[in-house]
């Protein structure tokens, strides 16, 4: 094989697929809301999530597979993911994305998502959670 072809094999790997796929995904999601629902560190998350997890398990679990490069299984279910205008309802300001970041690093360290894919997600992830912002807060 060439370099040429190795760079481009290389490039076409998804997250989906460097995380390990379906299952990979699901426990990924699992303990982030695991962690949401037993840690007090993460008291405001938790609040604006209603009374059962459940809905929100499955929705992110969705959400995630597409974002991260696998099937668009939220796309087929709701149409465009839509994330500011469906996250408007919910007071978000500084404490609740750090507590959101940090709820899914510590999922992340929890079920060994290897360390170069952390550092990748946790980028994505703070961006995407500060664009989710919807209070100005100091």
């Amino acid at each position: 094989m060439t370099e040429a072809t190795e760079d481009t094999t290389d490039q076409a790997v998804t997250a989906y697929a460097l995380l390990g796929g379906e299952a990979r995904v699901r426990e990924l999601v699992d303990r982030f809301y695991d962690l949401m629902d037993l840690e007090p560190e993460y008291t405001e998350l938790r609040a604006a999530h209603g009374t059962t997890l459940d809905e929100a398990r499955d929705k992110l679990f969705w959400f995630l597979s597409g974002w991260l490069g696998g099937p668009n299984l939220y796309i087929e279910r709701f149409g465009h993911p839509r994330l500011r205008a469906r996250h408007l309802p919910f007071s978000i300001g500084i404490k609740e994305r750090d507590q959101w970041v940090n709820c899914m690093s510590q999922a992340m360290i929890e079920v060994n998502v290897p360390a170069t894919l952390k550092v990748r997600l946790d980028q994505a992830f703070m961006q995407t959670a500060d664009w989710m912002r919807n209070r100005n807060d100091i």
